[in-house]
C-alpha cells in the first residue's frame, strides 16, 4: 500500500507546480513555461536518484531499446500535455483546466490494457467511471455537462488528458523494462532520464525558433526554481508508484488533485463552489475510496 501515499504527495506537489506554472506563463508564454518545469527540474531529478542510489545500494541499470522507446512515447507526450493544459488555464481559468485534463484517469486505463496489459477489474473500472463522470459535473462555465465539452478551452484540456494518458503509459513501461529489483531505482532513473530528454528537445527547439524565450526563462529563475523543485517532486512521485502499481490505479487515486486544485483556486482566485461541482468532488472522492480500498 506504499503506493497510495505517494500517489497522495504527487498529486499535492503537482498542484502547487500547476499554480507557478500558471504564474509564470503570462510572462514566459506556453512554451517558456514548459520548459522552467522540465529544465529547472533537472538538477532536483539528479539529486534524487544520487539520494536513493546511497540508500539502497544498487547500480543504476543499463538503458535497452524498449526503455528507450517507451521513454520517448513518455517525454515527449507530456511535453505536449504540459503545453496545452497551460493553454487550457489561460483560456478560462486553473481549476477548469484541471479538471478537463483529469479525463486521463479514463483514456489511462484504456491504454495500459491495451499496450501494457495492466488488469482492468470491475472495481476499477467502477472507480474510473464514477471518477470521470465526477470531473464532467466539475467542469463549471456551460449551461449543461454535455454541450461543455464543445468549447475550445474543453477540446484543449481533452487533449491535454489524452497526452497525460500516454505520457504515464510510457513512463510505466519505460520503469517496467529497466532490469532493477528496486522500484525506488526504476522510478528514480526513469524521471532523470526523461527530464534530460525534455530539457533537449524542447529547449533545442525553443533555441532554434524563439531564443529570447530562453532569455526569459532564466532571468525568471527565482519562481522558476521553485516550479522546477515542485515538478521533479512530483514526478518522483508519480515514477514510483508507476514502478509498484498498475497505472489505472495511480491515475484514479490522483484525481485527489482535483480538490488541491479548488482549495488553491478558492484561497488565490477567490472561486465559489455550485452544487453541482460538490456533486462532482463527491463523485470523485468515491472513485478515490473505491480505488484506494479494492
Amino acid at each position: 500500500m506504499l503506493w497510495i501515499p505517494i500517489t497522495l504527495w504527487a498529486a499535492f506537489a503537482q498542484t502547487v507546480r500547476n499554480a507557478a506554472q500558471r504564474h509564470l506563463t503570462a510572462e514566459l508564454g506556453t512554451l517558456g513555461a514548459t520548459l522552467v518545469r522540465f529544465l529547472y527540474g533537472l538538477p532536483f531529478a539528479a539529486l534524487w536518484l544520487l539520494a536513493v542510489h546511497l540508500y539502497t545500494g544498487d547500480e543504476h541499470p543499463g538503458w535497452s531499446a524498449p526503455f528507450i522507446a517507451w521513454l520517448l512515447v513518455g517525454a515527449v507526450s507530456q511535453i505536449v500535455a504540459t503545453a496545452l493544459l497551460l493553454r487550457t488555464m489561460h483560456e478560462r481559468n486553473f481549476a477548469l483546466g484541471v479538471a478537463y485534463s483529469k479525463t486521463e484517469v479514463l483514456q489511462v486505463a484504456i491504454f495500459a490494457l491495451v499496450f501494457l496489459g495492466d488488469p482492468l477489474s470491475f472495481r476499477t473500472a467502477l472507480a474510473v467511471l464514477s471518477g470521470t463522470f465526477g470531473v464532467l459535473l466539475l467542469s463549471p462555465g456551460s449551461g449543461s455537462v454535455l454541450t461543455g465539452w464543445t468549447s475550445r478551452a474543453a477540446r484543449l484540456g481533452l487533449g491535454s488528458g489524452m497526452a497525460f494518458a500516454i505520457s504515464a503509459v510510457g513512463y510505466r513501461g519505460a520503469a517496467i523494462s529497466l532490469e532493477t529489483p528496486s522500484f525506488l531505482i526504476a522510478g528514480a532513473y526513469t524521471l532523470l532520464a526523461a527530464q534530460l530528454v525534455q530539457t533537449v528537445l524542447l529547449g533545442g527547439w525553443l533555441f532554434v525558433r524563439s531564443r529570447d524565450v530562453i532569455v526569459r526563462v532564466l532571468r525568471a529563475w527565482r519562481m522558476s526554481l521553485f516550479a522546477g523543485f515542485m515538478g521533479a517532486a512530483a514526478s518522483a512521485g508519480w515514477f514510483t508508484a508507476f514502478a509498484i502499481e498498475p497505472v489505472a490505479h495511480v491515475r484514479t487515486l490522483g484525481l485527489i488533485e482535483l480538490v488541491f486544485s479548488y482549495v488553491v483556486s478558492r484561497r488565490i482566485f477567490r472561486e465559489r463552489l455550485e452544487r453541482r461541482e460538490l456533486a462532482g468532488i463527491g463523485l470523485l472522492a468515491l472513485g478515490v475510496v473505491i480505488i484506494t480500498l479494492r
